[in-house]
């Protein structure tokens, strides 16, 4: 995983190795591709989408511990007017344009991080800190040139506000049947929290097509600022599908993984299917799970600058629903940490 990180700092390099490598006097075939997809996401303004998303470490390594929930709601609008709010937001990022093209989506969610041994009631001063945090979201999307552009900001609470004392309680006994969690009164004190991120991808960098099947390779680059998570990412997503839906986006994740809008085209004979994985790198300058609260004292751990994720899922779409699947391993995040992460993550889309 170390060599892949480093891997991944070398793609910071390849959008413009992909830009530079068109022919000069003409469109290159990605912005002749992406203007095509544009005017095809115009004609079907619209076009919503609705998408649960949901990461559990049971449905991966079928622990329970680090990154142990994360659920997230989604709806993702195409051709939405924006709000007022939203357009100031764009005009602070001098790279974001608000154009034809741009789509709106909204959503909420929680996520729950606890140490190894649940059933302890004191914190481990070696385990990670038990937190909770609840959010919601405003994100915006836009074609331009050869790139999508993603912003996002998002609010919250971190603390017992948050409610993951209650949420894990109540799934573990009423749901799973697992041991009650009991050192929740050791979890990070209560404290708002703001993050805003962006993102830009090159969707068909790389792509390929041969008997009807679509290969594509997108790399991407993004960043987040804020009191809850501070890095910057650098990846690459790969893709083999039917030509038909080579427009549908990744599905939808939790941060600090790559979201995805929620997007996928109606198959035109009911079903279609598509095979994705990809590897992440971030160099993180703040985490508040590990680094602990930010305005108070807390319990906290040291963490590792360098993380990386890699993933590898299938989806299934049938008339405008969508399910997919998705394993990733992540990197250890802190020094004491005993292993790599686990987690699976399984996604339900509904288009309308």
């Amino acid at each position: 995983m170390k060599k892949i990180l480093l891997i991944l700092l070398l793609l910071i390099c390849l959008p413009a190795y992909a830009q530079d490598a068109a022919p000069l006097p003409e469109k290159s075939t990605l912005e002749q591709n992406l203007s095509h997809e544009a005017k095809k996401i115009e004609s079907n303004s619209d076009d919503k989408f609705i998408t649960f998303s949901f990461e559990n470490d049971s449905i991966g390594s079928g622990a329970d511990q680090n990154y142990t929930n994360g659920v997230r709601l989604s709806y993702f609008d195409v051709n939405s007017p924006f709000p007022d709010f939203a357009h100031k937001i764009a005009d602070l990022v001098p790279t974001f344009s608000i154009n034809e093209t741009s789509s709106v989506f909204y959503s909420v969610g929680q996520n729950l991080y606890t140490p190894k041994d649940i059933s302890s009631a004191q914190q481990d001063p070696d385990d990670r800190p038990w937190a909770a945090f609840l959010y919601g979201s405003i994100g915006m999307a836009s074609i331009t040139g050869n790139h999508v552009d993603e912003l996002e900001a998002t609010i919250g609470v971190i603390g017992p506000l948050a409610l993951g004392e209650q949420v894990q309680k109540a799934v573990h006994r009423h749901v799973t049947q697992s041991p009650q969690p009991k050192g929740w009164s050791n979890q990070l004190k209560n404290e708002p929290a703001l993050i805003l991120s962006a993102q830009r991808r090159w969707p068909q960098a790389m792509y390929y097509e041969t008997s009807g099947l679509a290969l594509t390779a997108a790399p991407y680059l993004g960043a987040s600022l804020g009191n809850v998570y501070t890095y910057a990412s650098s990846g690459i997503s790969a893709r083999i599908s039917p030509s038909s839906s080579r427009w549908s986006d990744t599905p939808q994740r939790v941060r600090p993984a790559m979201t995805g809008t929620g997007f996928f085209e109606t198959p035109d004979d009911s079903w279609d299917w598509y095979i994705f994985g990809g590897i992440e790198g971030r160099a993180v300058a703040r985490n508040i799970f590990l680094d602990g609260n930010t305005f108070t004292d807390s319990h906290s751990v040291d963490k590792f600058p360098l993380v990386g994720d890699a993933n590898i899922g299938v989806a299934f779409t049938y008339g405008d629903a969508r399910i997919s699947y998705t394993l990733v391993r992540r990197t250890r995040e802190f020094k004491t940490q005993d292993s790599a992460d686990m987690f699976g993550a399984i996604s339900l889309a509904y288009k309308f």
